[in-house]
Parts: structure tokens; C-alpha cells; sequence
């Protein structure tokens, strides 16, 4: 299991605000974007989201891009999906009937995927856990049982690709070998690590649950070493971000007519 490791320049200007402002406005955004059902101003969007990413959360191009490969397994499988099973006009004259209708309504959901991943890739690079859970308690009035809950939550998927590799190094060892030399898992090999996993990671809650309990989480209000600032700029970007979504709707459907998108 590799991991993509989403390390932003601290630098950043989209690093520099407020948490509980880029949730909400992410929030937004992906309400936003599902209710649209053209590839026009989904593209622009989803081009839009990555030079956020870039030049906004300070990712570099190769991270950016190596973390849109899950969103691509995902748009080959909806847009063929939709393509091959909705009906219309047929794109194709071939033995299998694929139709137009279809393949741009699969192509519409399929750019859904790349706007909210890579508006959350961008949020979850730029976006320390311990700043996210206090801005959440400070700003948001999250009660700080769930804030908690959420950071142990964070840090245990953080350290799972590494837990994984040190089980699959482990079970090699002890694995008989092939013609070639090689240690042979085979899918109950996979499973058994799997089992592994999830049985470390039950143990570790446990851990983090009496931890929390021992440090008398829940006993009286709750005081925050280091508050999370609300300024004017995060004012600014929760009023720049859904005018600017509006102007690129309004933009496509006066180029494209308003039926298109």
C-alpha cells in the first residue's frame, strides 16, 4: 500500500485561513456541484480546483496530479456505466450500444468526482488536524467529545500505510516460498493482514479512549491553548469563493444557453 503524502508549503495563502471557513465553503462548493449535470462548467471548475491546489494550498504538480488517480478509476467506471446503459442516440455503430445521452451525462459525473476530490485534496493539504479540530470547537461549536474523537480518528488513518507495510513485511517473512524464491500470500495472505490491521486498530482506539478518559475529557468547559484567528481575509474568501462558482455557471450558460447547463 503507497501513500500519497499531501505536504503543503505552510506558506500558502489558502494555509493562512480559517478552517471552519474552507469546510464550510468546500461544503458549499460540492452542494453546488452536484446539482450541475453539464461537463462545461464542470471542467472549468475542476481546472479551477487544481490551480487552488497548486498555487493556493502550494502542492506540488506531481502530488496533484498522482492524487487524481482514484478519481480517474472512478470516472472511467461511471462514465461506462452511463454510457452503456442509458438510453439515447447511439454514439458508436458498434456491437455494443453506447449512447451519446449517456456518455455525457457519465462525463458530467465524472467531473463531479475530480471538483470535490481535488477541492478536498486541496482543503486537507493546506489544513492542519489539530488547527481544523480547534477551529471547529472555537468557530463552529463542535462539542470538543467529537473534536477529539475526529483528531484520534485523523491519526490513526494517518498511520495505517505504514501499519500495513510492517504487517505484510512481517507475514513475508514467515510465508512459505514459491519455485523462485519469492514469499506466496495469495488473497488469504491479503486477508489475514487485513484481519491483522483491523485488529491493531482496535487495539490503538481502545488506547486513545482511555487516554482521553485518564485526561479527563468531558469533565467541566473546555480551554484552547492555541486559538484558531477569524480575520477580514476569511470574510473575503467566504464571499470571493461563491461568486466566483456563480460567474463560471453563469459564464458557461450564456456561452453554452442556459438549457446546457
Amino acid at each position: 500500500m503507497t501513500a500519497i503524502t499531501l505536504a503543503a508549503d505552510p506558506r500558502a495563502p489558502l494555509a493562512r485561513r480559517n478552517p471552519t471557513v474552507k469546510a464550510a465553503l468546500l461544503l458549499v462548493v460540492s452542494l453546488g456541484v452536484i446539482l450541475l449535470d453539464a461537463p462545461a462548467p464542470l471542467l472549468v471548475l475542476w481546472l479551477i480546483a487544481l490551480a487552488v491546489g497548486r498555487w493556493a494550498a502550494g502542492l506540488r504538480w506531481r502530488t496533484l496530479l498522482l492524487a487524481q488517480l482514484p478519481f480517474l478509476l472512478f470516472a472511467v467506471g461511471v462514465v461506462s456505466v452511463n454510457a452503456l446503459t442509458r438510453p439515447g442516440e447511439p454514439l458508436l455503430d458498434a456491437p455494443v450500444h453506447a449512447s451519446a445521452e449517456g456518455t455525457v451525462l457519465g462525463v458530467a459525473f465524472a467531473l463531479r468526482g475530480f471538483v470535490i476530490g481535488t477541492g478536498t485534496i486541496a482543503f486537507l493539504a493546506s489544513t492542519p488536524p489539530r488547527e481544523l479540530m480547534t477551529s471547529l470547537v472555537q468557530h463552529a461549536r463542535l462539542s470538543p467529545h467529537y473534536a477529539a474523537a475526529l483528531l484520534a480518528g485523523h491519526r490513526m488513518l494517518e498511520a495505517m500505510p505504514e501499519r500495513w507495510a510492517v504487517i505484510r513485511a512481517a507475514q513475508a517473512v514467515r510465508a512459505p516460498l514459491d519455485r523462485r524464491g519469492r514469499p506466496r500470500s495469495g488473497v488469504g495472505g491479503f486477508a489475514r493482514s487485513a484481519f491483522a490491521l483491523l485488529v491493531a486498530s482496535i487495539r490503538s482506539s481502545e488506547r486513545i479512549a482511555l487516554a482521553l478518559e485518564s485526561r479527563g475529557l468531558g469533565d467541566g468547559p473546555r480551554t484552547i491553548w492555541r486559538p484558531v484567528p477569524l480575520t477580514r481575509a476569511d470574510a473575503l474568501l467566504a464571499l470571493a469563493v461563491p461568486l466566483a462558482f456563480a460567474a463560471v455557471v453563469a459564464a458557461c450558460a450564456l456561452t453554452l444557453g442556459w438549457g446546457a447547463v
